[in-house]
């Protein structure tokens, strides 16, 4: 039963389905829509190289800025700064989100973008550990710092950004790109860091060739602004201002946030860890972990890895229209199953050797990967409503990316330490499939429906005739109680 048109006006726009009107319909144009998921997803690119590449060149920069201690602790400490700007995420999501809500997303995204620029850009000028001493590491914890506080409004942002824009029936085909102009971004990083490693002669890689890919995030930077500026802001977020704006409404604020939509706050967390783990555990920790625990040439580990992106990106958009006709529901419930089932078999074959078997082991889990990532950033932002869905998304998000996903190499590195057992990142793996399951069994699907708080949104005119006539539902608020 649904709840009375006033108790929902807070959480953004809301009619019953005999109030709605076409005029009430958004009507995405086509063009206009592309160009915005594409900005937005190329945008996202570019964040992701600059975060990326010190995950990828991790091992050279445990030499430079950690030269005293053994190979295992080099990486370790280097992971430590690594996981450093994880713990400002939340932080940066606690600012962006709040003003992303108030003010629009499209400029916080701008600004998320200057800021990632910069903190990269300065990595690449740090004087190394033999030239300043310890200032140089501290530097480093700075700069990464300012990643993290930058990435804290940034997939949030964009999450949202490009759900908002979608239509109902191609959220998730859209919101696919986002992971792809992701995975494009780690690609690129990846591969500007094997072409150095490839071209330039170890003594040379460690005094100046690992500042390279650091400093060109200055212009990719400037690029990655110029699109987001010129990018509109959401039909979404639009149609709720102009409602708030008409009926004077204050904005909600975090005690509205905490009281109403913590339940949603808590399956965001849990689905975010899972995740979130697989990712960085497949594609920033596997690297290292081929290299250094198994002895695995550096080079030809981080070829395999960018063999792997390569093939999840196409497979990155299949999932999205996946997602969009069989549900959000299958398609990670069906990542996590295949994370308990797939887990150990694949680190048997990573740890044979054979360059062939250890591709295969990567591939497979990253095909559950790729489950995640072509359905997460359409079912993410459809648990909130559109006027707290930028800071609820980014805090949910932040929390659990701090907490467990980019703690992840680290962690898994100093299990293995301890323990001696290679097999504690399929152990890992498992663990957080089964919170993923449980996770996903609480989570109402949401495929081809609207965003909560947010006017159905479609193509074409037909369509609205055929959604005014369905006897379908047209909102999904009633899952969340009034404001008193």
């Amino acid at each position: 039963m649904q709840e009375p048109e006033t108790a929902h006006a807070h959480f953004g726009w809301f009619k019953r389905r005999r109030h709605i009107e076409p005029n009430d319909i958004t009507v995405v144009d086509g063009d206009m829509l592309k160009r915005a998921v594409g900005a937005a997803a190329l945008g996202n690119a570019m964040e992701w190289f600059d975060f990326g590449v010190y995950g990828y060149i991790a091992i050279t920069l445990g030499r430079v800025f950690f030269p005293s201690v053994d190979a295992t602790a080099q990486l370790i400490a280097t992971f430590a700064t690594f996981t450093v700007a994880f713990l400002v995420r939340p932080l940066g999501g606690a600012v962006f989100g709040p003003l992303g809500d108030r003010y629009g997303r499209q400029k916080v995204l701008a600004f998320t973008m200057i800021l990632m620029a910069l903190g990269t850009f300065s990595i690449g000028l740090i004087p190394s550990y033999a030239s300043i001493g310890i200032w140089g590491p501290i530097l480093l914890l700075l700069a990464r710092m300012v990643q993290g506080f930058s990435t804290g409004g940034e997939y949030g942002g964009a999450a949202t950004f490009i759900a908002e824009y979608s239509t109902d029936r191609k959220r998730g085909l859209m919101g696919s790109w986002l992971e792809f102009g992701t995975l494009a971004g780690y690609v690129a990083g990846a591969g500007a860091v094997l072409i150095l490693q490839f071209c330039l002669a170890d003594q040379q890689m460690l005094s100046w060739g690992w500042r390279i890919p650091f400093i060109l995030a200055g212009p990719l930077g400037v690029l990655g602004l110029y699109m987001r500026m010129k990018l509109e802001e959401t039909p979404a977020f639009a149609a709720y201002a102009e409602q708030a704006e008409q009926r004077e409404q204050e904005k909600p604020g975090w005690r509205d946030l905490l009281q109403v939509h913590w339940r949603q706050l808590l399956k965001c967390m849990g689905l975010v860890m899972v995740f979130n783990v697989t990712y960085y555990m497949v594609l920033t920790y596997m690297p290292s972990y081929l290299s250094v625990t198994l002895g695995y040439p550096e080079t030809k580990g981080l070829l395999l890895i960018l063999l792997v992106m390569l093939v999840m990106m196409p497979l990155n958009v299949v999932g999205g229209i996946f997602s969009d006709r069989l549900g959000r529901r299958p398609m990670i419930i069906g990542a996590c199953l295949g994370l308990l089932l797939l887990s150990v078999p694949s680190l048997w074959l990573i740890q044979s050797g054979n360059d062939w078997l250890i591709f295969l082991g990567l591939m497979l889990l990253g095909v559950s990967l790729v489950c995640f990532t072509s359905s997460m950033p359409a079912t993410l932002p459809a648990l909130f409503y559109t006027p707290v869905r930028y800071t609820a998304l980014s805090l949910a998000f932040n929390i659990s990316v701090s907490m467990f996903g980019g703690t992840t190499p680290l962690v898994t590195a100093w299990l293995i330490r301890r323990t001696d057992d290679l097999m504690m990142p399929a152990y890992y793996l498992m663990g957080v499939a089964v919170i993923g399951i449980v996770t996903m069994l609480t989570v109402k699907e949401t495929a081809r429906m609207p965003l909560r708080g947010s006017p159905p949104a479609v193509e074409t005119e037909e369509e609205i005739k055929a959604l005014l006539k369905s006897d379908k539902p047209i909102t999904v608020d009633a899952s969340l109680p009034p404001v008193p």
